[in-house]
């Protein structure tokens, strides 16, 4: 059953070693850098039994209330709904987490498709993923991924190095395998369970390796060691970065120091080709929801350029207008790409039915390549007021409140207080240390760029444009033979030919 706020925060305090700051945290709960993001998971788990948002975030399943985020998509119904939850959420806690559990759990529905190449080593595997996806629904855990290893000399093969760089299995037991390494986790310290796979994506000939090993690993197990960076909440009022002081989701380097994974939560080993697979795959659905984030990214650049604009009378400029409308393409051609990854989703290998992988991998590029572009226009159109307003304090201290109030009042619409505000977020959202790790987080949280770029060229639909200019230049048939098939599925152009064919009939 869906799990309530109170029991999330209980299930996290287990004695698990978290360090930040170079010191030990007793309770993650309450430390001032994690308790942000651990109240707005509560949060995010309370309004799943609210009366106004639980319709939107669950629905029953064999007599029992799931979350929406947790459902496997069979069909675009189920698309819409886990969109509509996520815009609930984000709205109701005002701004953009990304590792909550809606992004990460899409990397297991990934494996549930591979399950053919898991029996081709052990078809218990399959087993086990088939029995995590359904404990995920029914227990509810915060659930996070695990990909990024220190990494090393990456010019020499793990073995040719200290062979803990990458994260690997030392030794086989009759409880299960134990595990040595370390990887990143973003949100780890304060989550229940981690997906944990290797990083490489090319393993040469090789078909069998200690390191091509993926597991569920229990974070409140024992010989695990949560290194944080440290966090941007606390640092400075919440008046003057009300966004950094909320929604910073804390990274963590997770130390593997000798851990038992049991067999029933390991779901490839020693198995390169299970581990190339997931790696091909890994975002097919989970891209969906971190893409979504951008959506809202781009609202929130939208909101205060065209606030600051408006409050000036800015925006009647032709200028200021050109760009508004330069973020409002870039907005709604991220709408785009996840209406249309919905209107023409397919069916995956494994039965389940995934966003169009061209259409939604265009738009990751597209949300992901200009958002620092995006960034820099809300910056000019928030103007330099961002970067020398003076701080809350000085807002309020008998000495300076007066002169204050007279220069940063507009009109009566837009007192003093109210234009302090909007400047703070905007410092925040554009500005400050918190910006600066929002806008690396959005471009390599899921893959760096060129992988991204990857991910596009193995699903877009070659074969179209290629048919397309083979009939309009007359080219013989076998110029596609001799230039070869080429990735992609074909969905887009199949789509729009069945929709052509039918307006014909």
């Amino acid at each position: 059953m869906i799990r309530t706020g109170a029991e999330y925060r209980e299930s996290i305090r287990d004695g698990r070693a978290v360090y930040i700051g170079g010191e030990r945290v007793r309770d993650v709960t309450t430390h001032p850098m994690f308790r942000p993001l651990v109240d707005i998971r509560a949060r995010i788990y309370d309004l799943q039994h609210e009366a106004a948002t639980a319709p939107i975030l669950t629905f029953e399943q064999d007599g029992e209330v799931n979350a929406v985020a947790n459902k496997l998509p069979v069909s675009q119904q189920d698309w819409w709904d886990k969109r509509r939850a996520t815009d609930t959420v984000l709205e109701d806690i005002g701004g953009i987490v990304t590792r909550v559990g809606d992004e990460t759990v899409g990397e297991m529905w990934s494996l549930f498709d591979g399950q053919d190449v898991l029996n081709e080593v052990d078809p218990q595997f399959s087993a086990n993923i088939r029995a995590h996806i359904d404990r995920v629904l029914r227990a509810d855990p915060f659930h996070v991924s695990a990909n990024t290893d220190p990494k090393g000399d990456r010019s020499k093969a793990p073995q040719d190095q200290d062979p803990d760089m990458l994260l690997h299995v030392v030794k086989e037991t009759d409880s299960g395998i134990v595990v040595r390494g370390a990887k990143y986790e973003t949100a780890a310290a304060y989550a229940n369970q981690a997906f944990t796979k290797p990083t490489i994506a090319n393993w040469g000939n090789a078909a069998l390796s200690d390191y091509a090993v993926g597991f569920v690993c229990d974070l409140g197990s024992p010989n695990l060691k949560f290194i944080c960076r440290t966090g941007f909440a606390g640092r400075a009022p919440v008046e003057d970065y009300p966004l950094a002081n909320r929604f910073d989701e804390v990274d963590t380097l997770v130390i593997f120091d000798d851990v038992l994974i049991p067999w029933e939560n390991v779901l490839f080993y020693r198995h390169t080709r299970a581990a190339t697979f997931i790696r091909s795959c890994l975002h097919r659905y989970s891209a969906f929801a971190f893409v979504q984030r951008n959506l809202k990214l781009a609202d929130m650049l939208i909101g205060a350029a065209l606030f600051n604009a408006r409050q000036t009378g800015l925006d009647k400029q032709q200028a200021v207008q050109e760009k508004l409308a330069t973020l409002a393409v870039y907005r709604e051609g991220i709408n785009a790409h996840l209406t249309a990854a919905i209107a023409l989703a397919e069916r995956s290998p494994g039965g389940l039915l995934m966003p169009n992988q061209s259409l939604l991998y265009t738009g990751r590029v597209l949300a992901c390549s200009q958002l620092h572009e995006m960034m820099h226009i809300a910056r000019e159109l928030c103007g330099g007021q961002i970067c020398v307003t003076p701080d809350a304090a000085a807002f309020e201290a008998a000495d300076t409140k007066p002169w204050l109030d007279k220069y940063y009042t507009v009109n009566e619409g837009w007192v003093a207080d109210d234009r302090r505000k909007l400047l703070a977020f905007a410092r925040d959202l554009l500005n400050s240390d918190y910006a600066g790790h929002r806008l690396t987080f959005q471009l390599f949280a899921q893959s760096p760029p060129y992988a991204h770029l990857g991910a596009v060229y193995r699903n877009f639909d070659w074969d179209g444009p290629l048919d397309f200019v083979k009939k309009a230049a007359g080219l013989s048939d076998q110029v596609l033979g001799a230039t070869g098939r080429t990735p992609g599925d074909g969905a887009v152009a199949a789509w729009f030919d069945s929709r052509t064919r039918s307006a014909a009939d």
